[in-house]
């Protein structure tokens, strides 16, 4: 039986319990419930020591992913962001793979040879996400950015994030047909309005699962999938375990089809 990597994204298990107990702390849960990547996060550092959490992850046979809030292109700003190098910097520290960040403003004046020629200098890929604001959450700009990767020939990659396009009521059909190709990680999370109006990430039920299932199709087989959405209980091994195994199944029959 074929299971694709699962990863999981520190803020599912909550803000304020992650800065109290520290990012280390979930590297034997994450490693128990049989996730394949631990995706640390900037915003949620207090005191961690990038290089014990990158051999303590290794120790447990976890990859590892960096997730930044900085927005790869500032308005008004051709060269990339001033504070990506220290991100990835950061990212490497941490013995990441790769380094997640959002797509920011982006236009056609950016200067992306410049970008080439930052990223060369790093053993990390850069993964752009799309986040849930106007201009870096819709399909249209992601579509640009990516004809411009292509023509510039960047180690580039998307981070989609299926439940972000909600924000901005755009279809997540259409973002995976249209930008697929381009996918290297996928975050995970459903998402319910609450009695306030107000849009927040929940867990999957089966149709989720199911719609995500058809999303993954326009991806590369196998891709890997985070858990981004809450996991709070009393047995957190036993809960990640269960939505690891959820994810990790899904496109399956695909994968088992490729190597029958």
């Amino acid at each position: 039986m074929h299971r694709s990597p699962v990863s999981i994204s520190l803020s599912s298990y909550g803000a304020d319990y992650v800065r109290e107990q520290g990012q280390g702390r979930f590297i034997e849960v994450l490693a128990a419930a049989g996730a394949s990547r631990i995706e640390w996060r900037e915003e949620l550092l207090t005191g961690e020591d990038p290089a014990q959490l990158a051999e303590a992850a290794r120790e447990q046979h976890l990859e590892s992913v960096f997730s930044s809030p900085l927005e790869l292109w500032v308005a008004g700003r051709a060269h990339a962001n001033p504070l990506l190098e220290q991100a990835l910097q950061r990212a490497q520290a941490f013995g990441a793979k790769s380094l997640k960040v959002s797509l920011g403003y982006f236009t056609e004046h950016n200067d992306l040879p410049h970008l080439g020629l930052l990223l060369a200098r790093y053993p990390v890929q850069l993964l752009v996400e799309n986040d849930q604001t106007l201009h870096g959450g819709r399909i249209e700009p992601f579509q640009r950015f990516f004809d411009a990767v292509e023509r510039h020939a960047l180690p580039v990659q998307m981070t989609f994030d299926i439940g972000n396009w909600q924000w901005q009521d755009q279809s997540a059909s259409t973002a995976a047909r249209l930008l697929g190709r381009h996918v290297g990680y996928v975050h995970c999370k459903a998402v319910a309005r609450r009695a306030d109006g107000k849009l927040v990430a929940v867990p999957p039920g089966m149709t989720d699962l199911h719609l995500w299932e058809q999303l993954l199709r326009h991806m590369t087989q196998g891709i890997t999938r985070a858990v981004e959405y809450p996991l709070q209980g009393a047995d957190l091994v036993q809960l990640t375990r269960e939505h690891v195994t959820a994810l990790a199944h899904l496109g399956q029959s695909r994968l088992e089809n490729a190597h029958a």
